[in-house]
């Protein structure tokens, strides 16, 4: 199974005439196609498939997307620890708030 999952633009740069980001899943930094998506902005959250930015989606959304995942335990099966770990990064400081 492939999932399309939400991070948090860090960062934007142009490579080879595409516009790339630098995506934060939680603590896990991917680089990002904005192709799709050539508005998006520093800070905004996205859902991501297979390394292309495809829709904006709020911070709330994006968490709570997160926490799902995690429950559900997708996020082990699909991409291994690191993305559990950005879950409960995610849902930690959700609680600190």
């Amino acid at each position: 199974m492939c999932l399309a999952v939400p991070g948090r633009v860090i960062e934007i740069n142009e490579r080879d005439g595409t516009r790339m980001a630098v995506v934060d899943f939680g603590g896990v930094v991917k680089d990002v196609c904005l192709e799709y998506l050539p508005d998006l902005a520093v800070g905004e959250y996205a859902i991501v498939h297979v390394g292309f930015a495809l829709q904006r989606l709020d911070e709330e959304s994006a968490r709570k997307t997160l926490d799902l995942f995690a429950e559900l335990g997708l996020l082990q099966e699909e991409f291994g620890d690191p993305w559990e770990s950005a879950a409960h990064s995610a849902t930690a400081e959700e609680a600190e708030r």
